[in-house]
């Protein structure tokens, strides 16, 4: 009797871990996190199993790191489609920023041998779809500091907010020094980025082309030393990194070749090398993948 009212408790209380095999994949996930040295988020959904999901530290917050440039896309092709904004429209391309702090002049500190195609374009016009794809692709901080200027970092947030990200925020652009130094900076959490995310693959977060074209983007990331590094080429991924000292996230969406999907958001902080973070966000994406490959 005991165990059939503890039945009822858990099905009204929204208990979605009913299948014994997640519960198992997780507790081993955590095990295997708790003996890194670090702080561990995760968060993974399957896309066409509800019930596959499991989630570890999912509401702790973390400095966002370049995760924070999907949803900037996000709010880019929002205002495309509100007709706002064309994605052939095109933007001068300046080095000169204003902190949040004080409106003080910045610029960004550029490398003349980065992979960033917009480093090499200042002075010139880029096309806003060329300014986009360079953010995600690359991780451009200038492109994602031009690009936010223009459609405002609280905007963003709040189309975060509407999408049902509750917790995630876009406060500032790239290298705002006097900001980080108030501990003014973007943050997240592994429920928001993938929440984010869910949308983005269920075609819910702008609308079904839009969703699809910035999939497609992320499909062309040039970062994949995380989710992507230990599974094999077949698999296909689209994926946002975000890295700064200490920190390693990495969210993806996971397409298999069965025409399954999953996913998959991994964050961490206080990690002592940054390799090591990599190895570790890696490694969990692998045990992840023989889970639903194995059988």
């Amino acid at each position: 009797m005991h165990s059939f009212f503890l039945l009822i408790l858990l099905f009204i209380s929204g208990f979605h871990e009913t299948d014994p095999d997640i519960v198992t994949l997780k507790s081993e996930i955590e095990e295997y996190l708790s003996e890194q040295e670090g702080t561990f988020s995760v968060w993974f959904q399957h896309l066409q199993e509800d019930e596959q999901h499991f989630a570890i530290n999912e509401d702790t917050l973390f400095h966002a790191a370049s995760t924070m440039k999907t949803p900037v896309m996000i709010e880019i092709f929002k205002r495309v489609e509100q007709g706002e904004l064309s994605l052939d429209d095109s933007i001068k391309v300046e080095n000169k920023f204003y902190s949040i702090v004080d409106g003080s002049e910045f610029r960004m500190t550029l490398s003349p041998d980065s992979n960033d195609p917009i480093e090499k374009m200042v002075g010139e016009m880029a096309t806003i779809r060329d300014l986009n794809h360079a953010m995600i692709t690359y991780s451009s901080n200038l492109a994602t500091n031009i690009l936010i200027k223009l459609v405002g970092a609280e905007e963003t947030t709040q189309t975060m907010r509407e999408l049902g990200a509750e917790r995630i925020k876009v406060l500032r652009g790239v290298e705002d020094l006097k900001a980080f130094e108030k501990g003014l900076s973007n943050r997240t959490t592994a429920r928001d980025l993938g929440i984010i995310l869910e949308h983005l693959a269920r075609g819910s977060a702008v609308n079904p082309e839009m969703d699809q074209q910035m999939i497609e983007v992320l499909k062309d990331q040039y970062y994949r030393d995380i989710v992507p590094a230990k599974l094999p080429d077949e698999v296909v991924i689209a994926n946002k990194t975000g890295s700064i000292t200490g920190v390693e996230h990495d969210s993806a969406i996971v397409y298999l070749p069965d025409g399954s999907s999953y996913v998959l958001i991994f964050l961490s902080k206080n990690v002592p090398e940054n390799v090591e973070g990599r190895e570790i966000g890696s490694k969990v994406s692998k045990m992840i993948y023989d889970y639903l490959t194995s059988g």
